[in-house]
């Protein structure tokens, strides 16, 4: 992250800037750089320290992940019929209306699948 001489060398209004960027507010007057040296060198700590506590951000119980689980095999795999639908979709041909409506729908649960099966990689608990 940050070092305190790399932080040392910019002014209050620089200090300022790079808190702004990040969402973070100095933990004092802010007329000062202390204050932005402070929050700017410790939130990388707090952040993980909160994690380990399990604040903020939190990975989901074993229940929730076994939903997912459960969502994925309710929605099942696609037929070659559907498949095909979604390639030529993906290629940009659509299909008169009203039949776009589901051809649309189609394609937004086979991108929901997806991100959910993506879900169930990132956890790592496949």
């Amino acid at each position: 992250m940050f070092t305190r001489s790399e932080l040392g060398l910019l002014t209050v209004p620089q200090l300022k800037v790079l808190c702004q960027r990040y969402g973070l507010k100095p933990t004092g007057n802010p007329g000062y750089k202390d204050p932005y040296l402070t929050a700017l060198l410790a939130f990388p700590a707090l952040a993980l320290n909160q994690l380990k506590e399990g604040r903020g951000l939190k990975r989901p119980s074993f229940a929730s992940f076994e939903n997912i689980g459960i969502a994925l095999d309710e929605m099942s795999e696609l037929t070659v019929e559907q498949k095909a639908l979604i390639k030529i979709t993906m290629e940009g041909r659509k299909m008169e209306y009203p039949q776009r409506y589901d051809q649309e729908k189609l394609l937004n649960l086979w991108k929901i699948r997806n991100h959910l099966s993506e879900v169930i990689d990132l956890l790592g608990l496949q």
